[in-house]
């Protein structure tokens, strides 16, 4: 498998990407090219004091970076010799099968629809969030990037998702659920009612609607919503986890005799840390498009970069983008035969 990976988007500098690069490579010897895509000069520099040498690694010049201040699509209209734009070609052309980047979420998205391209019968592509909660995790999607979607975006989203969690996750049949205000199949707005009577006539472990006090409690696998909603359970679910060990390491800390069972616990707090470690997961796949493309967080160091590498390579070894080709294209047919059908009946 061959992996194109935008050095220049993370906070860190390319010189952290390319170190997790080389964690990857040495743990992964069935990636069999790595294009390492910025400027030059840079790479260059960073690759000596890290001692990195392998023949799987090629340097695509880029010189132009889009930010994070940047708007997507008109960053990569003006910017043509950005490394996103350069990483999503080599894709394009077939060059590379996936592609990692630390960059801007908006200027990979667009690259991504724009120059990769969504596979045929997908209508958007989305972005999908592993969250972790006590034994297993959940994929989120959309998490974030399309804020306004219709009825067959959410019936899209269940049918990527469910290839997603079965191939990477390891659910043999994962449950897929809408995220509403109630579980009645009455209960939600326009688009998740719609969203419903699509999933339920889809080849799914469709379970119906879930509530927000669902999605930690291991009753579904799949969460479909639109992006406005994802973005905002990503955030606060974030948010909470890093108060709660905020909490509870203050009131761990108030007396010596806490301080003892602390200590005596910290094994459990440990494993529970890396539990919720970010750097586990490195990021979120955007899902639909022709080529495996993994967004990695800006913030990540080099342990998160391997994270990120190694769930891209596991995505393209389980051939996600061709069973979601299939499945979609499956969908389609079963929604459009459905339609037939009640237009006859009518």
């Amino acid at each position: 498998m061959r992996i194109a990976v935008d050095v220049m988007g993370g906070d860190h500098g390319c010189g952290v990407v390319i170190q997790g690069v080389k964690l990857a490579l040495q743990a992964n010897r069935k990636i069999s090219a790595l294009f390492l895509v910025g400027d030059q000069a840079a790479i260059h520099a960073a690759l000596p004091p890290r001692g990195f040498r392998d023949h799987r690694v090629r340097v695509v010049h880029a010189s132009e970076v889009v930010t994070m201040d940047d708007k997507p699509a008109a960053a990569l209209r003006k910017k043509k010799d950005s490394s996103i734009a350069h990483a999503a070609e080599l894709v394009a052309e077939g060059k590379a099968d996936a592609l990692v980047s630390l960059g801007n979420t908006g200027g990979i998205f667009a690259a991504a629809t724009f120059k990769v391209g969504r596979i045929p019968g997908v209508d958007r592509g989305c972005l999908a969030t592993v969250i972790p909660r006590q034994g297993s995790e959940f994929v989120l999607l959309d998490a974030g990037a399309n804020i306004e979607c219709k009825p067959l975006h959410l019936a899209q989203f269940a049918v990527m998702g469910s290839v997603y969690s079965r191939e990477v996750l390891g659910r043999k049949n994962p449950r897929v659920g809408i995220l509403s205000i109630g579980t009645e199949d009455i209960k939600g707005n326009e688009l998740t009612l719609a969203g419903f009577r699509l999933c339920k006539r889809l080849d799914l472990n469709f379970i119906g609607n879930v509530e927000g006090h669902d999605l930690f409690r291991d009753r579904v696998d799949v969460v479909v919503c639109d992006g406005f909603v994802g973005n905002i359970v990503l955030k606060t679910s974030e948010s909470l986890a890093v108060a709660m060990v905020s909490m509870l390491k203050r009131e761990l800390m108030r007396n010596p005799k806490r301080q003892l069972g602390a200590y005596l616990a910290r094994n459990a707090f440990q494993a529970i840390r890396r539990r919720m470690d970010p750097e586990v997961h490195g990021g979120a796949p955007l899902l639909g498009f022709k080529g495996m493309v993994f967004k990695a967080h800006g913030s990540a160091r080099e342990r998160a970069v391997a994270s990120a590498l190694r769930i891209t390579a596991e995505a393209v070894r389980h051939r996600v983008n061709e069973l979601i080709t299939l499945e979609i294209a499956r969908a389609n047919e079963m929604l459009a035969s459905a339609d037939a059908s009640v237009a006859v009946t009518a």
